[in-house]
């Protein structure tokens, strides 16, 4: 019978560190707000009940965890770890199982990290997150005998020799349901900060003849971001991760430093990405694309073979099939663009449907956006659009139809048809002469 496991995200603190009008869970890295990543990473532990526990002046967080589905304690005034978790007791009455404790500032643990988190429970009572610490600093410290957890000790309670031992925790507590809940009414405040330590029921449940176990993370995944300095500290940790997983799968990277991926980037081998290109959210690139320099890409399926950039954008919506071309300074955005299909520079491509083997010429603007609306530009296979074209949405460009330079096109064109959408030429014979001969005379008068 497999066992039950619930989840309690603690997410009460005030965040005064972060000097921002939003909580700070609520903070991207990769892309993706901390609590969501919390979030995700016990969902894909199994978890099937998650309380997040808020403070009363966490109203932001408490709509975000309840848009993500969770349940929702209130710890008020916050009182300590060992407090937040007491307060997610009735919301957890009548659970028997697991239950692990996350924070939702610690955003980077690995879903094997968690695993191994509950796997400990084949042996132990009880199993606490550590790591060594490069500066233990103020992280408490684990006192450990063998395999076994004898304490966790806060840095301010520690003797001189408890100091210098490097194993540290993390914060992230996995116990029973009932061995939680019952060590945590046991915990009292009588220590320097006169606040209730979930750690102590370490001890506590020791005196129950219970063991407990520590299972060992790198200290980059279990970083903890309290301040601006910490959320780029995690974002550099999230980047390395993934510059690294990126090149393992047959990816090339010419500046791995300078390359941003989002939590969601996926990549297939044999993709190249030069310097200096970012990746929002919602971004598939197929095998053999190339990304140019100081491309930015969101919300885009980058097809099989395709070249994008320098300079280019791709925006929400964008699909591009296989061997399709967006050159420098192109913007795209809901634009779907054919096999072979090239825009090659400095072009706005929105709101379109381009064909197969499509050409369009720098310059090119769909304009989309009536002030209120948004209108679809349609390109049949192998038109060639003409540099400089304005095409009105909505339009329709038949298939095979040649648009020529610097039109502005109001009207569907037919297939194979020539669109000239432009004011006739005039020619002034002599009008430069005459008009720098007055120049000059002019100029002649000022001095």
């Amino acid at each position: 019978m497999t066992t039950r496991r619930a989840a309690i995200i603690l997410a009460a603190g005030k965040s005064t560190r972060m000097n921002s009008a939003r909580s700070k869970v609520l903070h991207p890295v990769g892309g993706r707000p901390m609590i969501d990543w919390v979030t995700a990473l016990a969902r894909g532990a199994g978890v099937e009940k998650i309380v997040c526990v808020v403070g009363e002046g966490n109203a932001d967080v408490r709509t975000a965890a309840e848009a993500q589905g969770l349940e929702i304690a209130v710890q008020e005034p916050q009182q300590g770890t060992g407090h937040a978790v007491q307060c997610a007791k009735a919301a957890l009455a009548g659970f028997e199982g697991q239950v692990v404790v996350l924070y939702a500032d610690t955003p980077l643990i690995s879903g094997p990290t968690l695993s191994r988190v509950f796997d400990a429970f084949e042996t132990h009572a009880m199993s606490v997150l550590g790591f060594e610490a490069d500066e233990p600093a103020a992280y408490g410290r684990l006192v450990t005998e063998g395999s076994d957890l004898h304490a966790i000790v806060e840095a301010k309670e520690c003797s001189d020799e408890q100091l210098k031992i490097t194993l540290c925790n993390s914060g992230v507590v996995a116990a029973s349901a009932a061995d939680l809940f019952s060590a945590c009414d046991r915990v009292t405040n009588d220590n320097i900060k006169g606040e209730y330590y979930l750690t102590d029921i370490v001890e506590i449940l020791r005196g129950d003849g219970k063991s407990a176990t520590v299972v060992h993370a790198s200290e980059a995944e279990v970083l903890g971001v309290n301040d601006r300095s910490d959320l780029a500290s995690a974002e550099a940790a999230f980047q390395t991760v993934m510059r690294e997983a990126a090149m393992k799968s047959g990816v090339s990277l010419k500046h791995p430093d300078t390359v941003f991926f989002s939590y969601d980037t996926v990549l297939e081998n044999d993709v190249t990405i030069d310097a200096n290109v970012v990746f929002g959210p919602g971004v598939t690139v197929r095998r053999g694309a190339t990304i140019h320099a100081f491309s930015h890409l969101e919300g885009a399926d980058v097809g099989e073979g395709a070249n994008i950039g320098p300079y280019a954008r791709l925006r929400p919506g964008t699909k591009l099939a296989e061997n399709t071309k967006v050159g420098n300074f192109v913007e795209t955005k809901k634009a779907v663009v054919g096999k072979g299909s090239k825009i090659n520079h400095l072009s706005y491509v929105g709101d379109a449907e381009l064909g197969e083997g499509v050409n369009v010429g720098a310059g090119t603007i769909t304009c989309n956006y009536d002030g209120y609306n948004k209108h679809k530009t349609t390109i049949g296979d192998g038109a060639f659009v003409g540099s400089n074209s304005s095409l009105v949405a909505p339009v329709t460009i038949g298939a095979g139809a040649f648009l020529g330079s610097g039109g502005v096109v109001t009207k569907d064109v037919p297939e194979d048809a020539l669109a000239l959408a432009r004011s006739n030429q005039v020619n002034k014979d002599g009008w430069g002469a005459r008009f720098r001969a007055v120049q000059e005379k002019l100029k002649v008068k000022k001095t």
